[in-house]
């Protein structure tokens, strides 16, 4: 990683920390196709954000530059850091008002990142990458087709990060431009009072960024296509994994947001891991249950909020499925997530059939729903009764008396026996591990 970079200053700063950093390699076109979905969203968004972006050289924002005019027109400020070449300072966006061109000395570490940053009290988004280096490579040494260079880094939704970003990358241009600095400075502690709410759009957001995925995997897919590219199968996958890592980043967004029971994916996801052990099902049945456990609170969003003007595929596709599936309807638009989606969709059902959406009951609920139904409803009573603990009686204890209480009714009783097992191993102290998963490598999590 380059010295001195944004990108290394940023790791540095969460190396030992509670937060590290999720990098992971992304090939170029998958790149183009989550920054053009990110910044697409501004024109869709009511709030005007501060856009700061690193193109490594002139020619590649002049690719850019039309598009970007558009996108001037809605954001507060925008600015543009690169190693100029020919054309960069002369192009009619570079001379709107609120545009601001940083010309890179050729040796900043800068010069060899591609940065999207997108800041507003109600949006916020994030690609931070740089590009490899011709050693690694390695003995293939460097790609011959433009779409097929990597960049490493990674991209995400998180406010207090992009924010923390932002910042960094406003302390480099202090060097270039300190009075852009000084303003830019402003403008974001001018922001911080409205920082951090509800974000705009999420659903909407997520659901255009796989749009344009899937836009970028067609075209891979286009007769012949294939033979234009040394690393296909490699592009092939990094396009699926970014798809599924759009999901997984909008899940840690809504468990962030909820401030009393910000682990409730993870530690749902643990127990399903370990329910799915003691119940001895087959490893792609417990890999299932391991995602549909981080994706558990997606399965409550019944439609997409902010509706644009103008939908993409996706959207309308996700819109026509809400009136029939009114739960996890936007994991429908990833063909890859369809049986993640069904366990979500049922996830509510009761063992008595009193349950919706669907009124199941007993064994015609899928297993993994039963499954998660219980450990979602068990996880959130501990985080209640942890709050609020009395002194003879432990939360572990208290949540499964809950859970048994509701046996026959809502819960599967083998399932709420099978708990009784879990929660007395931990009492003796076996540890179920709630990690987050590397979400920038999320294609392993498909492969069942």
């Amino acid at each position: 990683m380059l010295e001195g970079s944004i990108l290394q200053q940023l790791k540095l700063a969460h190396q030992n920390t509670s937060n590290p950093l999720n990098l992971g390699v992304y090939y170029k076109n998958t790149l183009v196709a989550l920054c053009h979905a990110l910044e697409d969203f501004i024109l869709e968004s009511e709030s005007e954000p501060l856009m700061v972006t690193a193109f490594q050289r002139g020619k590649w924002y002049l690719q850019e530059a039309e598009r970007y005019s558009e996108l001037a027109d809605k954001s507060q400020q925008v600015i543009i850091m690169a190693a100029p070449d020919a054309g960069f300072e002369t192009h009619p966006t570079s001379q709107k008002d609120n545009v601001a061109l940083v010309n890179l000395a050729e040796q900043d570490p800068v010069a060899q990142e591609w940065h999207l940053m997108i800041l507003s009290p109600h949006y916020t988004a994030m690609v931070l990458c740089q590009e490899l280096s011709e050693s690694d490579y390695g003995a293939l040494g460097q790609p011959q087709e433009d779409l097929e260079r990597k960049f490493y880094g990674f991209w995400t939704f998180e406010p207090e990060l992009v924010r923390e970003t932002v910042e960094i990358a406003i302390a480099h241009l202090q060097t270039y431009n300190p009075s852009l600095a000084a303003d830019l400075t402003s403008r974001v502690a001018s922001m911080s009072q409205e920082f951090g709410s509800q974000q705009e759009g999420l659903i909407a957001v997520v659901s255009r960024v796989i749009d344009y995925l899937q836009t970028c995997h067609k075209n891979l897919h286009q007769p012949q296509e294939a033979d234009n590219y040394h690393s296909f199968q490699d592009l092939d996958d990094n396009i699926l994994s970014n798809e599924m890592q759009a999901f997984l980043r909008m899940a840690q967004i809504l468990d962030h947001s909820d401030t009393l029971n910000p682990m409730a994916a993870t530690e749902v996801s643990a127990l399903g891991e370990a329910m799915g052990q003691l119940l001895d099902l087959p490893a792609w049945q417990i890999k299932r249950l391991r995602l549909s456990g981080l994706l558990h609170r997606l399965g409550s969003i019944t439609k997409i909020a902010n509706k644009p003007d103008k939908q993409s595929p996706a959207q309308e596709k996700a819109l026509q499925e809400q009136d029939d599936l009114p739960k996890a309807s936007l994991l429908r638009i990833m063909p890859q997530l369809q049986a993640i989606a069904e366990i979500l969709t049922h996830q509510s059902e009761a063992w008595d059939g009193s349950g919706k959406p669907s009124g199941l009951s007993y064994d015609n609920i899928p297993l993994e729903s039963r499954i998660l139904r219980l450990l979602a409803d068990f996880q959130q009573k501990v985080i209640q009764h942890s709050q609020n603990p009395t002194i003879d009686y432990n939360p572990l204890s208290q949540a499964l008396d809950e859970c048994q209480a509701a046996v026959g009714q809502i819960y599967d009783p083998k399932l709420v026996e099978a708990l009784g097992l879990l929660v007395m191993g931990m009492q003796q102290g076996m540890s179920i591990q709630a990690y987050q998963p590397k979400i920038a490598s999320g294609i392993w999590l498909m492969e069942t």
